[in-house]
């Protein structure tokens, strides 16, 4: 099942019914906290924000694709090069495979 995160003042229309009944339509849920905790959309927020400042903000781009490339460059980028302080001064990518790593040997020394 696919989840879609959407902005917390979106909430009222994203929880009626009947978007609830198009969500179920694709197979997907949507995930929403409680009114007014913005807790969950945080990391999300921050990683647009560092994308609109990065590499968005004042450019022109001649096509649609153009600015999709851009985006998709930042974010493997993002992803894949830039050092994250909250990671240990590593990669998503690279976290995210140690800590595969480390489950899996967890999973033969049990």
């Amino acid at each position: 099942m696919i989840k879609v995160l959407q902005r917390p003042v979106e909430y009222a229309q994203y929880c009626s019914h009947e978007f609830q009944t198009a969500l179920a339509g694709y197979e997907m849920r949507s995930s929403m906290s409680r009114k007014g905790d913005c807790w969950d959309n945080a990391p999300t927020e921050s990683l647009w924000g560092r994308l609109k400042v990065g590499r968005l903000y004042g450019k022109r781009f001649a096509t649609r694709r153009e600015a999709m490339d851009e985006v998709m460059d930042w974010l493997n980028f993002y992803n894949h090069t830039r050092l994250h302080s909250t990671l240990g001064y590593v990669s998503p990518m690279t976290f995210e495979q140690r800590w595969i790593a480390a489950q899996q040997q967890d999973r033969k020394s049990a």
